[in-house]
């Protein structure tokens, strides 16, 4: 992806995250954290998957990412296999042996199991949320969608990102096509500092305490929280600064 790709790519995903209107960046928090990571297998061009990525923004909870986008077939197969059918969302919970397909059933799943119970208000409106997030896939016309060649990392990347970042958007969306898998780990917006830009962070040597437990283990990881932020176990690099990250992931994995 050249320059002028990537800005307009940008400019798509600006525009997604306005019309999603807040949902999948504030955090309020799980009731208890899943002993063993949430599984789910999904593709980036879904709006029904992005979804559950959001409401995993919301609850802060962690997930072992398996692109399945379509032509996909490195995990697609597997779907197939453990569930009768290549349909996404599919999420698979080790700690309870739980199996899911249905937008609306893993939220209210992932509500029930690990947030305060019964969905928070703007998720008792579901359908309105499809039509929102499929308008706003619309616009990012789609990307995350179709699979493209690449080698298989030995083991899973590590992304720590929130769901309506329009900065790790375009990054997400490399990693879905070319069927990474990866760690996600939700650093939504809890508190006030959290809201705080980076350039104003660093212009003004400020740097507030992190709100969450993702945005701390960051700030010891990078010594601050900007997002996104990549880890890669197999070759050992990290870093931030979404472009880079999509240059990165293009040189190293796909073809």
């Amino acid at each position: 992806m050249n320059s002028v790709e990537y800005a307009l790519n940008l400019v798509g995903s600006l525009t997604a995250t306005g019309l999603r209107a807040g949902v999948g960046i504030i955090t309020q928090g799980a009731r208890t954290q899943p002993a063993q990571l949430l599984e789910l297998y999904e593709f980036e061009g879904c709006p029904h998957c992005r979804l559950v990525r959001e409401v995993l923004t919301e609850l802060d909870l962690d997930a072992l990412i398996y692109p399945c986008p379509k032509g996909g077939r490195r995990f697609r197969p597997r779907v197939e296999a453990r569930g009768g059918k290549a349909q996404f969302p599919y999420l698979v919970d080790p700690n309870n042996g739980v199996a899911l397909y249905e937008s609306a059933d893993i939220i209210a799943y992932l509500f029930k199991t690990y947030g305060p119970g019964s969905p928070s208000l703007a998720w008792r409106f579901i359908e309105l949320q499809r039509i929102g997030s499929i308008a706003a896939t619309a616009v990012t016309l789609s990307r995350g969608s179709r699979a493209r060649s690449s080698s298989a990392p030995e083991y899973p990347l590590e992304l720590f990102s929130f769901e309506s970042s329009p900065f790790a958007r375009p990054v997400r969306e490399t990693l879905c096509e070319l069927e990474l898998p990866y760690q996600l780990r939700s650093v939504g917006r809890a508190g006030a500092g959290d809201w705080v830009p980076l350039a104003i962070r660093r212009a003004t040597q400020m740097e507030a305490t992190p709100s969450t437990r993702n945005r701390q283990r960051l700030k010891d990881i990078a010594g601050t929280v900007s997002v996104p932020y990549l880890v890669d176990p197999n070759t050992g690099q990290a870093m931030a600064e979404s472009a880079e990250i999509v240059k990165y992931l293009e040189s190293t994995y796909a073809g």
